[in-house]
């Protein structure tokens, strides 16, 4: 399950990691005098990646890893030598949720956020799912914001964010809102100047903190991935979400179909897949965030 690689691309795996490291703490020093009040966190997209592969970026250091899908989360959350060589190991659930995985995610160990609760009813299973498995603090969630407004994503409208908020305070009381998250346009070119979708967000924070008087520094703001978090840093973000540029180019993606069982192996350990010849476009919504996830 999720093993073979070469030594070779695993010390390219810590040096990679050092790397962006580098950038994220670069990036957070220009920031703002008022941004400045916290590191912006690294999480390491480890989606369709070895356990080999997480084990080096553990060893390195690196702590926060991201995954997409149920299944492979499950999988990789239970490994044993995982759990015996990275016993603080904190993951993130960055994908699509569907309500009918929510207990089976929930049951994971060392999970540490589930960035992506976009609806009061997936809010409303999530706690209730919480509860049930009679866990005593809180669950760290975040909630999604589909600031392109772009019907393929997923993601709360922006002029919901603040209601849906108020939702969790008022309902969820095993939910602890972390922050707020957002994808982004997927084309956009940060040469072009500030993102508007990091700029959104950095706004509707003001507006939410404001509507239910919550401290700036106690809602974070999950947005940048491989291509722009150096940016994403800058405007103000606290968590960034970086894969390919750690791990190298992402492995075949996982299906629909894949996601409802055990991922298949590769000889290289990476995911199998039924979709390796389609593009974004023509997959489901759920399938395309899970895709832009690195």
């Amino acid at each position: 399950m999720f093993r073979m690689m070469s030594s070779a691309a695993m010390s390219t795996i810590a040096r990679q990691l050092k790397q962006v490291s580098e950038k994220v703490t670069a990036a957070g020093l220009k920031r703002p005098e008022k941004l400045q009040y916290v590191q912006p966190r690294l999480v390491a997209v480890s989606k369709t990646k070895g356990v080999d592969m997480i084990v080096e970026a553990y060893d390195a250091g690196q702590r926060h890893f991201g995954e997409n899908y149920v299944v492979e989360l499950i999988d990789k959350a239970n490994d044993i030598e995982l759990q015996d060589r990275c016993d603080d190991i904190k993951w993130h659930f960055i994908g699509h949720l569907q309500r009918n995985k929510v207990s089976k995610l929930l049951d994971i160990p060392n999970l540490f956020v589930v960035e992506t609760i976009d609806s009061e009813r997936l809010a409303k299973a999530v706690n209730d799912a919480w509860v049930r498995q009679g866990k005593q603090e809180p669950l760290n969630i975040m909630v999604q914001v589909n600031t392109s407004g772009e019907e393929n994503k997923s993601g709360c409208a922006v002029g919901e964010t603040a209601k849906l908020v108020g939702y969790i305070r008022e309902n969820c009381p095993k939910l602890n809102i972390l922050g707020l998250m957002t994808i982004g346009a997927y084309d956009y070119n940060p040469m072009a100047g500030p993102n508007p979708d990091f700029q959104a967000l950095f706004q509707i924070r003001e507006e939410v903190c404001k509507a239910h008087n919550i401290p700036i520094d106690k809602m974070e703001l999950s947005m940048g991935m491989s291509s722009d978090f150096e940016q994403a840093i800058e405007l103000g973000s606290t968590n960034v979400r970086v894969g390919s540029t750690i791990f190298g180019a992402r492995s075949k993606p996982q299906s629909s179909s894949e996601e409802n069982a055990t991922p298949a192996k590769s000889s290289q350990g990476t995911v199998n897949s039924a979709v390796d010849n389609m593009t974004e476009a023509s997959l489901p919504s759920e399938q395309i965030q899970n895709l832009a996830l690195s």
